[in-house]
């Protein structure tokens, strides 16, 4: 059985098509400790999400956080969508905490820092997520690399100036920058007020894009939406 990361590399274009931001990777020196905040769970991997966050609702209250600072002080870069995580699906669960001695070393959180800008959330998503999925996050992280380099964003920041701003509007918008993925495959996460936290891109067991299911969809089509520009 080929592994994850041939088996991404196989389905999916050879150009990186990845979202152009300036990007500064910072040093790192420690990564932090993770403590799972749940139980382990076990269950086969039906599929896969990439979610998607965007970046300026992210920091729109977080500016002068200092554990946020590499993705929100400005002064590592500006981002837009950035990866909160690769997650392995089940059938009605999801599998998480899974035992690994492996830690996400300095090194490898610098590696990420552009896709992913927190050390923390690196070794969250490996602790929680990855360590279901493969044995070594450098693998992991690959993976998650390839999947998103392999992605066209749309320019959201033109986007959010349309009237009558829908969900629809939004995912279709990826799914026309992207050939081979549909609406129906593109979840979008609206917060409480009605802006845009975060997209959620649906993967078969294979990493071809597949339906969403309801609790990934997210928001209907016809729901109003709105995108912080970070203005």
């Amino acid at each position: 059985m080929p592994s994850l990361l041939a088996l991404a590399a196989l389905v999916l274009p050879s150009l990186a098509h990845a979202q152009a931001y300036q990007c500064r990777a910072p040093n790192v020196s420690t990564v932090p400790q993770i403590s799972p905040d749940s139980r382990p769970r076990s269950v086969p991997t039906t599929g896969y999400t990439m979610a998607l966050s965007w970046s300026p609702e992210f920091c729109r209250t977080r500016e002068g956080s200092r554990s946020h600072a590499v993705q929100c002080s400005g002064d590592n870069g500006s981002f837009g969508l950035v990866v909160h995580g690769l997650w392995p699906q089940g059938a009605r669960s999801w599998p998480q905490w899974c035992p690994s001695a492996a830690p996400v070393t300095p090194r490898i959180a610098r590696e990420n820092l552009c896709m992913m800008p927190s050390t923390r959330l690196i070794a969250r998503q490996w602790a929680k997520h990855g360590s279901c999925m493969t044995k070594r996050p450098e693998t992991y992280f690959a993976v998650t690399r390839v999947l998103w380099e392999s992605l066209r964003i749309p320019d959201y920041d033109r986007i959010s100036r349309e009237e009558g701003l829908t969900a629809g509007r939004i995912r279709q918008a990826f799914a026309d920058a992207n050939p081979g993925w549909s609406a129906a495959q593109i979840g979008v996460k609206l917060n409480e007020r009605g802006w845009l936290e975060e997209l959620r891109l649906c993967y078969g067991p294979r990493f071809r894009p597949t339906r969403c299911d309801d609790r990934r969809y997210g928001a209907r089509d016809n729901a109003s939406a709105k995108i912080w520009r970070g203005l």
